[in-house]
């Protein structure tokens, strides 16, 4: 190759470069607004309530249990009594939630947070065993009162006197659910039940409760069916179930879960959690929604700069085609000149999309930096229909992008195809070039 084609091919390639660095810049400024966006939700998390989890209802009944041992003492055989205190713990046979979610946003700044507020309607029934499954020692026991504890992970997020309905009977909740374990949450006591007869009770209450980002709902039932609305169209579906049944549209979306004890194993997991101050085997195989925008405006900004090296070497690339096919010469001045032209879009986009929404942003600043490069190329290139027609050409290259952004799954697809287009076009239009001859003309 001759020398003087290969050092502009070089110092062209130096630009580039050099060009990382604003583009490195921009990508610090995109997580640095990122980071304060995250904080001030936290904060507007933390004046309302978090993410919230229903766990329950789980009636507990405590108890007193007397142990004999025989001891020596003094040469002679003494029976000793301690007393050893616990709880029992019942899952109930059915749990039914039919829960209904509006979605409200809450600013703070140029920040905005998304609630939800849950109105839940949860039933069910118990079904205790006779001599609460106790087989052996039964006369020494002794039972107190039980109650129905509910785990609500921010009770803060309450909107609503809790009123339990049991067996027809109205009782109110207090705060805590007096267990070491499942701290967060409410409890009712019961009437003094009696174990001695196998029974089966119905429970039910309307629980309304706020919060930020996901909720999530424990499938406490031998039998669990859930059905959750909610005026939200980009819900994620999370945790360990899946919904059997979903409908999503421009309006929000409805879902449907159901599983068994066969699924949720959380009947062993419970007797494992007796004493222990957590129950991470207990708590955590739930599902939910995340009521969380997917992808915001920084992660799209994110993504746009990631192809910001491909714009920058693509119009290069045009440059260069003219220089070598119109016998013109481009001074490396007005390569970076243009270069910087195409790092301010993903400024502007950063800034505008805080403001105006993304789509909006993309549009403005895009038709910004097109309109600006192609006033300077008409110059550059002394000729109108030169800076009109790579201005339409660089609009294209914008469009294509948007379109990247906008289908994920197809992302590396279509990046692909793109690339390998441009070359094909490249490779046509140099087909019958005599590089040789170009250079010694350079």
């Amino acid at each position: 190759m001759n020398k003087t084609l290969g050092f502009k091919l070089g110092l062209i390639a130096v630009l580039i470069l050099l060009l990382l660095i604003p583009l490195l810049m921009i990508g610090g400024l995109i997580d640095e607004r990122q980071a304060l966006r995250d904080g001030v939700l936290r904060d507007i998390a933390q004046s309302s309530s978090f993410d919230q989890q229903i766990t329950g209802p789980l009636l507990v009944v405590p108890y007193r249990k007397y142990e004999r041992r025989w001891i020596d003492k003094d040469g002679q055989s003494v029976q000793e009594t301690s007393t050893v205190t616990g709880n029992l713990y019942f899952l109930p046979e059915t749990f039914e939630a039919d829960v209904g979610v509006d979605t409200e946003l809450r600013a703070r700044g140029i920040y905005q947070a998304r609630l939800f507020h849950a109105k839940s309607r949860i039933s069910g029934r118990f079904k205790l065993p006779e001599r609460w499954g106790i087989d052996k020692d039964y006369q020494d026991y002794r039972f107190d009162k039980p109650y129905l504890a509910v785990g609500i992970s921010d009770i803060r997020g309450i909107e609503n006197g809790l009123e339990l309905t049991f067996d027809e009977q109205r009782l109110p909740f207090e705060a805590g659910t007096g267990l070491d374990w499942l701290r967060g949450g409410v409890h009712v006591g019961l009437p003094q039940l009696d174990g001695q007869q196998a029974r089966e009770f119905a429970y039910g209450f309307d629980l309304a409760l706020q919060g930020t980002g996901q909720l999530h709902v424990l499938p406490v039932g031998r039998s669990s069916s859930v059905d959750m609305r909610a005026n939200w169209p980009h819900p994620s579906f999370i945790g360990s179930y899946l919904p059997s049944r979903r409908a999503i549209d421009d309006q929000g979306f409805s879902a449907h879960w159901q599983t068994s004890f066969f699924a949720t194993n959380l009947e062993d997991a419970l007797r494992q959690c007796v004493g222990a101050q957590q129950c991470a085997d207990f708590t955590g195989p739930t599902f939910g929604v995340s009521f969380v925008d997917p992808v915001d405006q920084y992660l799209k900004s994110e993504r746009a700069i990631k192809y910001a090296l491909l714009f920058i070497a693509l119009t290069f690339a045009g440059f260069f085609l003219f220089e070598v096919l119109k016998h013109l010469s481009v001074h490396p001045v007005q390569y970076i000149l243009v270069g910087v032209a195409l790092a301010f879009f993903y400024l502007l986009l950063l800034s505008l999309s805080e403001h105006l929404g993304f789509a909006l942003a993309y549009g403005l600043s895009a038709s910004a930096c097109v309109l600006l490069i192609g006033f300077y190329l008409a110059h550059v290139l002394r000729s109108l229909g030169r800076g009109v027609g790579f201005a339409a050409g660089l609009a294209a290259l914008y469009a294509m992008l948007y379109g990247l952004l906008s289908a994920e799954d197809y992302a590396l697809l279509m990046g692909s195809l793109l690339c390998f287009g441009l070359l094909g076009v490249f490779m046509v239009l140099t087909r019958r070039l005599d590089w040789s001859r170009v250079g010694r003309m350079a």
